[in-house]
């Protein structure tokens, strides 16, 4: 059974990141929700390149600010990625149709956002006194986490070999 995963990115300022969560989103079936204003045009050459042959197969949805994401999104569950929260990702458990929000990259997401749904605020462990992993990494480890706890749905799980065969 199909379920949604949407992945949502608050302002992104590198091309780069964007494109490579852009290809990420494509080949997991998540729909990718930018938040304006962005700090690239979405015509930008290294956006492209990074998520180029996967681009038209992009559910992609635009917003003109935070207002105007929550207020097209009313009924979602909303899980917020950030340095700053209190549980880890890992130990929170997924329902169908959640949307995982993502701050910009030199800044996160705002802290009256965070203050204001503590229980939602997730962290991706990692060592003390270093500030933080690239946003295109931490997007795949929080989408493979949610596909993983709803067992893959839809995705391939068995490859293949071109020029020999597993079963010989």
């Amino acid at each position: 059974m199909a379920k949604n995963l949407n992945i949502v990115l608050v302002e992104p300022q590198i091309p780069q990141n964007t494109g490579n969560i852009s290809r990420t989103c494509a080949v997991t079936g998540a729909r990718l929700h930018l938040v304006r204003p962005l700090g690239f045009e979405v015509t930008d050459k290294h956006l492209k390149r990074a998520g180029l042959d996967y681009w038209n197969e992009l559910d992609l949805t635009y917003y003109d600010g935070l207002d105007d994401f929550f207020e097209r999104n009313r009924d979602g569950k909303f899980f917020y990625f950030t340095t700053k929260g209190r549980h880890i990702h890992s130990d929170m458990t997924y329902p169908d149709n959640c949307y995982l929000i993502f701050g910009r990259e030199d800044a996160g997401l705002p802290e009256e956002l965070l203050y204001k749904n503590p229980e939602s605020c997730l962290r991706i462990p990692m060592r003390p006194k270093l500030r933080s992993l690239n946003l295109s990494n931490s997007v795949a480890i929080a989408a493979y986490e949610v596909l993983r706890q709803w067992d893959y749905p839809d995705l391939s799980t068995e490859g293949k070999l071109t020029a020999y065969s597993w079963d010989e």
